[in-house]
């Protein structure tokens, strides 16, 4: 639901603040005052295209901001949650176009496209009054619109769920299918698989293998080298560090007994003997599994240039050939049960056909009820709404196409014969506005505002009517509010007295500028209004109790 509207420097408004409650509110003013102004500013937050015409002369920018409530907009709270763009249980969508005609739009404080914008307002808002603007226009619209008046909700999940199973087993099958004949492709598969299969291909067992390699290529130096360490460690010939250690000890401990700090530095060296005893152990060891071997310097030679022949040819990673043996594994798997599973898609596809055929039947007789129904309630109510002889028709098609469709088997068009003996019309190509907008109003009302959409806007949709049906049109906006927040822009008192709330727009030139100001009214303020509009400027006695009469006949 709208809660507020806030405008800045838009065409003439230099700045208004605007709170919206449930209900019908009305918006009342003289002609050229700016009363569309607001439909225009709220078809500019959904999303239209704008150019620097709507910013007041003098300004660099116009600011539009409107406030929503989602209480009652599951699928506006789930959008904005997709999108990563929810802020609790309200949505605050901010338009601002500059004088240079470029503009911008935030939702919840966050930039968004205008494609963006367009999508979440038509969740929140539905205007009527211009074709540009209204959804009903849309068929796939109106046969939301029809699926929400027959309660077809369940039914269509059901056609839905068949038909996206049927496209994917259908897409299945094309990709199987697209690989021709895999029998090639198997043999290519197997021989590549056995190469690799035949070697440890483990990133640990290459590593380690590398290890070993380099160990058996430098044997030599590494013999030598211990041999070395061993000797000047603990050697039996010559001086040894082994040794060495024993000695000093054996100098410290004659003294200590005057000294006995020195007793610290004989246990130093006790450890440092004992790791060096420890070192000549571990040389020890690594000596004896040391030997110059060419026959097994070769074999390891010879597996790791198999490897990096293997890596060069699958263009991995030695450390990766492992994952691409699995890989090739996997394929091989899916590539030998092709056979059998591409006879076994053509009956599951089959069957998903049958599923959704019977699932759209269903879907398409509660259909057809419902369209014999809103067409009956629709040409009844267009009759009440000053179109005598008028009627409405809801014409379901099948499809043109046999594929499974998510929406059912049949397209609905909402069809108008505004006046008798006239052949009826695709709404879409109504050519009267203000026909148009009762019309509207008519599909609303009938429909008791089922459309998931929460707030309905209508433009001047009194145009053209009188007397007893444009009171009939009030008695309809404000039934329709009891299920949706309504807002209609007005210039007729017997429409205006059915608002629970009412807002006058007026103009008045300042130093030369014209400005228009927007205003709340209260019950006195609204009679005054009222008898406004019935006797013109001047206010008589006779437009003043007319206008009480019309308040209290609500």
């Amino acid at each position: 639901m709208l809660v507020h509207l806030s405008l800045k420097q838009f065409a003439v408004v230099s700045e208004a603040e605007l709170g919206f409650g449930p209900g019908l509110t009305v918006i009342s003013g003289e002609t050229g005052a700016g009363k569309s102004l607001l439909v225009d500013a709220l078809g500019l937050i959904s999303g239209l295209r704008a150019d620097s015409g709507v910013v007041r002369h003098g300004a660099d920018r116009a600011e539009l901001v409107a406030g929503f409530s989602l209480d009652d907009v599951p699928l506006a709270h789930a959008w904005l949650r997709d999108n990563e763009l929810d802020e609790d249980e309200s949505c605050q969508i901010r338009r601002v176009i500059r004088a240079d005609g470029g503009s911008r739009a935030w939702v919840n404080g966050r930039p968004v496209t205008l494609g963006q914008l367009s999508e979440l307002a038509a969740l929140l808002v539905e205007i009527h009054g211009q074709h540009e603007h209204q959804a009903l226009l849309s068929r796939p619209s109106q046969l939301a619109l029809l699926d929400a008046f027959g309660r077809t909700q369940a039914e269509l999940g059901a056609v839905a769920a068949a038909a996206t199973r049927w496209s994917a087993l259908l897409a299945e099958r094309d990709e199987l299918s697209a690989k021709g004949d895999v029998s090639d492709r198997i043999g290519w598969l197997e021989h590549q698989h056995g190469e690799l299969d035949r070697e440890d291909l483990e990133a640990e067992a290459i590593a380690r293998l590398q290890d070993d390699h380099r160990r058996h290529a430098h044997a030599a130096d590494l013999i030598a080298a211990c041999e070395g360490a061993f000797a000047r460690l603990g050697g039996e010939e010559g001086p040894s560090l082994s040794r060495s250690l024993q000695q000093v000890r054996g100098d410290l401990q004659r003294v200590v007994e005057h000294e006995p700090r020195l007793g610290d530095v004989d246990g130093m060296l006790d450890a440092a003997a004992i790791q060096v005893d420890e070192a000549l152990a571990l040389l020890d060891r690594v000596r004896s599994d040391l030997d110059l071997d060419p026959s097994a310097l070769e074999a390891i030679e010879h597996r790791l240039t198999r490897i990096h022949e293997l890596a060069r040819k699958h263009r991995v990673p030695p450390e990766q050939l492992g994952a691409q043996r699995d890989a090739i594994a996997a394929e091989l798997e899916t590539l030998q049960g092709a056979g059998v599973r591409l006879a076994r898609l053509d009956t599951e596809i089959e069957t998903a056909r049958r599923d959704w055929r019977q699932a759209a039947d269903v879907l398409g007789r509660l259909r057809r009820e419902a369209a014999t129904r809103l067409s009956s309630s629709t040409t009844a109510l267009i009759s009440e709404l000053g179109m005598g002889g008028g009627r409405f028709d809801v014409q379901i098609e099948p499809s043109e196409t046999d594929r499974p469709d998510p929406q059912g088997g049949e397209r609905v068009e909402f069809l108008v014969a505004a006046n008798p003996g006239q052949p009826a019309r695709a709404l879409r190509k109504v050519a009267s506005g203000g026909e148009l907008s009762r019309i509207s109003l008519a599909i609303e009302v009938a429909a008791l505002g089922l459309d998931a959409v929460p707030t309905m806007v209508f433009d001047e949709v009194d145009t053209g009517i009188g007397g007893a049906v444009a009171e009939i049109v009030g008695q309809k906006l404000r039934a329709l509010g009891a299920s949706r927040q309504v807002l209609c822009v007005t210039h007729l008192p017997q429409v205006a007295a059915q608002g629970h709330a009412h807002y006058r727009v007026s103009k008045a030139a300042s130093k030369g500028v014209t400005q228009s100001a927007v205003q709340l009214l209260n019950a006195k303020q609204r009679e005054e209004e009222l008898a406004r509009m019935l006797g013109g400027v001047e206010l008589t006695r006779e437009a003043r109790a007319a206008a009480k009469r019309l308040l209290a006949d609500v």
